[in-house]
């Protein structure tokens, strides 16, 4: 009994290895020789999918599945795609700012072209989640917003100006799982939460950096605030001694910045050693009461910083992922409208803190 115990839990093993193998098996796009198609190739370089999709398919590393468009028999067509080859969701396409929807997590959301309501599919093209909403977040740590019973409002009321844009007014937003199951009723959009910071308590928790909010089965879900965590980090880190081997340390290993010549990428110990009064003295700023200074949040320009160490930064589809790695801007503004002069510095959430990773002085000359 004991042999067959383990034999069992040597195949269930293995099974897993497979499958686990299998899902991080991540397919990457290439183009043809004249960069008009795109096709995937796996790790091993190996063609899984010949260069034939084109138009605003936009998923350069294909997971489990993409959205996808082709020219067939002269007519476009776009579709959901597995990589089992799995073709569905013709006429379900999720398309926000001419661009298809990217998969996370294994997710990715669908809109139903005859009620405009949105919903989700899993990895396989199964329908986790109805098109029942008017919208919905991507799938972060787990966790969608979703709204209900709200209205379009079109920027431009002008049927013949060719403006397709719009913002949502009304509605109720509610925090849901992949399963649908509500689990904060009443959960108002803001992405300056970090959702992989949940902690469930039974009282709204005490951390004045996290946003509570009352859940379904009645505990607390509270999250970072990415403004808050840095506004309480970056004061920390002035009010102590700001020397020059600790502002090294909240660095990035090289640091993009604007200089008279234009854009450089100078290493952090040179630039920093090179300019360490001009960089200390300003950042101290913003201690001061009557400093004209905002903190701002984006994410990474894919432009500025591309490259493999940049790309835990990026989804499949190259959008930054401010909703893990935000930058957080600090801006602080000299001078008056005459002679107007604004600084920029921009720190990067990483794995281990914020880090320093450009920035543009222009009331100082840097070197």
């Amino acid at each position: 009994m004991k042999i067959k115990l383990n034999m069992l839990i040597f195949f269930m093993t293995i099974s897993s290895l497979i499958l686990h193998g299998q899902t991080n098996d991540i397919w990457t796009s290439f183009r043809n020789k004249d960069k008009t198609l795109i096709g995937y190739k796996d790790k091993n370089g190996v063609v899984k999918i010949e260069p034939k999709f084109t138009g605003i398919t936009c998923a350069s590393k294909f997971n489990n599945i993409i959205a996808v468009s082709e020219e067939i028999d002269g007519k476009w067509s776009s579709y959901y795609l597995t990589k089992s080859g799995k073709i569905f969701g013709k006429d379900s396409l999720h398309i926000f700012d001419n661009g298809f929807d990217c998969e996370s997590e294994g997710f990715i959301r669908f809109r139903d072209s005859k009620t405009d309501k949105v919903g989700l599919f899993d990895r396989t093209g199964k329908v986790v989640i109805p098109a029942i909403y008017d919208d919905m977040t991507r799938v972060t740590n787990g966790m969608i917003i979703g709204l209900k019973g709200a209205e379009k409002k079109y920027w431009d009321t002008d049927k013949h100006s060719g403006c397709n844009h719009f913002s949502w007014t009304g509605g109720q937003e509610v925090l849901i799982d992949t399963l649908n199951n509500i689990l904060i009723e009443y959960f108002k959009y803001d992405n300056s939460l970090n959702f992989f910071t949940l902690e469930k308590t039974k009282t709204p928790h005490s951390d004045t950096t996290r946003k509570s909010f009352i859940a379904t089965d009645g505990s607390y879900y509270s999250f970072i605030d990415f403004e808050k965590e840095f506004r309480q980090w970056i004061t920390q880190i002035l009010s102590d001694d700001l020397t020059l081997e600790n502002l090294i340390n909240i660095s990035y290993d090289t640091i993009t910045w604007e200089s008279h010549d234009g854009w450089g990428k100078t290493n952090k110990e040179k630039l920093i050693t090179d300019n360490f009064t001009i960089l200390k003295n300003e950042l101290l700023e913003i201690l001061q009461p009557k400093t004209d200074y905002l903190i701002s949040r984006d994410g990474l320009n894919p432009y500025m910083f591309e490259g493999a160490e940049f790309e835990k930064y990026y989804n499949n589809c190259g959008e930054s992922k401010y909703w893990i790695y935000p930058t957080m801007s600090i801006n602080i503004s000299h001078g008056s409208k005459i002679n107007f002069s604004q600084n920029h510095y921009e720190f990067l959430r990483t794995d281990s803190g914020y880090k320093l990773i450009c920035l543009t002085i222009r009331n100082k000359k840097m070197k």
